[in-house]
């Protein structure tokens, strides 16, 4: 059954019902394009995330950790092209299209791939803090979408970005049992992500964001970002870790009574910077994964040439 709507109006009555949107629905052009872009650019993070993990497997300490880095990038590439294909069935860009244009630095992706791991300790920081934040924004995504195939896929996606959560907890958790040395590694490494991973949130959600109306996004921004704070703020000071906020308190008054931790009100122009591909890493990542393109083009060439003469045959 394809559905179709009289107007916006009635489009936006079905997704307030808890309806699910297809691509072959006759779905608003608004609604077609926001998705759109909002999906691109998870497959780009996604992408350009497993180019990260992908980076460190030769330098993982030990057999063990080369081999679960091999797994998680997979699992981020893996989760790249799966959202491509979502996408790329909007009609609104092919494959290829977003795939050179994110290339090119024509297209966005997440913050905290326009930063540098500088040491294993910064794995470690991001696997904790950056794969954390990750799926709480997934999760928090999959809850309500209105997009079938982007709920079906997340599905997927949210489950195994939880298996990577788990595994940062479990490096932060032996690390922090480690050395002297180990620790004031990871201190320098969470002075390095905190602040990337906070803003992964993005600033104050416009109250009017169409993504919250189509129930895309379930959540502001805002909210997601105060949930993560109060999760790890405490979790990192449990671990003895200090925090790079000199004025980060606990206020008791916040939160009806409840008390709340507030930080330092947030610069967002780091974050802006990485948008318009100003990031500290930016050109040499996407320098790097296009090389990477162009080097595995005959590839693609030869998979393109079996398949056409099995359609000729």
């Amino acid at each position: 059954m394809i559905n179709s709507w009289n107007d916006d109006q009635d489009f936006q009555r079905f997704i307030d019902a808890g309806g699910m949107v297809e691509p072959r629905d006759e779905m608003p052009e608004g609604y077609r394009h926001e998705v759109f872009r909002f999906i691109e650019f998870h497959a780009n993070s996604e992408l350009m995330g497993g180019l990260t993990e992908r980076d460190w497997i030769p330098r993982a300490p030990g057999v063990r950790l080369k081999q679960i880095f091999l797994a998680k990038t997979q699992d981020e590439i893996g989760h790249a092209h799966l959202l491509y294909q979502v996408a790329a069935d909007m009609g609104v860009k092919s494959r290829t299209e977003m795939l050179e244009q994110l290339f090119a630095g024509t297209s966005r992706f997440h913050n905290v791939f326009h930063y540098q791991a500088v040491t294993w300790a910064d794995q470690i920081a991001i696997a904790y803090l950056v794969d954390a934040a990750a799926f709480a924004s997934q999760r928090a995504v999959f809850a309500e979408c209105s997009y079938g195939p982007y709920k079906r896929v997340l599905k997927r996606i949210v489950a195994e970005e939880g298996f990577h959560m788990r595994h940062g907890e479990e490096m932060l958790l032996r690390l922090a049992e480690g050395t002297r040395t180990q620790r004031s590694m990871f201190q320098a490494a969470l002075d390095r992500w905190w602040w990337p991973a906070v803003q992964l949130f993005g600033p104050d959600s416009d109250p009017n964001d169409p993504l919250l109306a189509w129930k895309i996004k379930s959540q502001p921004n805002e909210q997601l970002r105060h949930a993560y704070i109060q999760k790890y703020v405490p979790l990192l000071q449990g671990y003895g870790f200090e925090i790079p906020d000199a004025n980060l308190r606990f206020d008791e008054q916040a939160a009806d009574g409840k008390g709340a931790w507030v930080t330092t009100d947030i610069d967002w122009e780091p974050l802006i910077a990485t948008m318009r591909q100003g990031g500290p890493d930016s050109r040499r990542r996407i320098m790097t994964a296009a090389e990477n393109y162009r080097d595995t083009a005959w590839v693609r060439a030869a998979l393109e040439t079996a398949a056409t003469a099995r359609v000729a045959s």
